[in-house]
């Protein structure tokens, strides 16, 4: 990604329009913004190189596919020198999908989801406490989403 993005007004409404509706066309994105399709493919291209874009992502109702435990793992290191070592140890646990190296109580802080509570004990003694470097953690367990969403780039 280049030190400094010169994103315009119809960069961010690209980003905007696409983080509510992905799947939205470019030719349709494009009647919305008074511009062409071709406009929008060639930005969004851009968008990607410069890293701006990472992807599109599918949201799927996790409960309806049998996950029903999320839970947040407060983590606490020995050392925080550790933070890169642990960090690729705690990527290798499929069950992490979210982890962010914080201030505070926490040198960092994991979103687990589970199917159930047996495999939540399972990530957290088998695989989470066997991890050196990890002094130890705390678990919070979500009880509801209340919602999610992206950030409003454009007010």
């Amino acid at each position: 990604m280049s030190a400094k993005l010169n994103l315009d007004k119809l960069d961010l409404q690209i980003i905007e329009h696409m983080m509510s509706d992905a799947e939205i066309s470019y030719a349709d994105l494009g009647k919305k913004l008074f511009v062409s399709g071709g406009t929008i493919h060639v930005r969004i291209k851009k968008l990607q190189k410069d890293g701006v874009i990472k992807g599109t992502r599918l949201h799927p109702d996790l409960k309806l596919l049998g996950y029903d435990v999320i839970a947040f793992i407060g983590i606490y290191l020995r050392e925080s020198s550790l933070y890169d070592t642990v960090a690729k140890e705690l990527y290798k646990i499929k069950e992490i999908v979210r982890l962010n190296y914080t201030t505070g109580n926490y040198s960092m802080f994991a979103e687990v989801v589970c199917k159930d509570i047996s495999e939540l004990r399972d990530v957290l003694h088998e695989k989470l406490q066997k991890i050196k470097g990890i002094e130890r953690t705390e678990t919070i367990i979500s009880l509801e989403e209340s919602f999610s969403r992206n950030v409003k780039i454009l007010d």
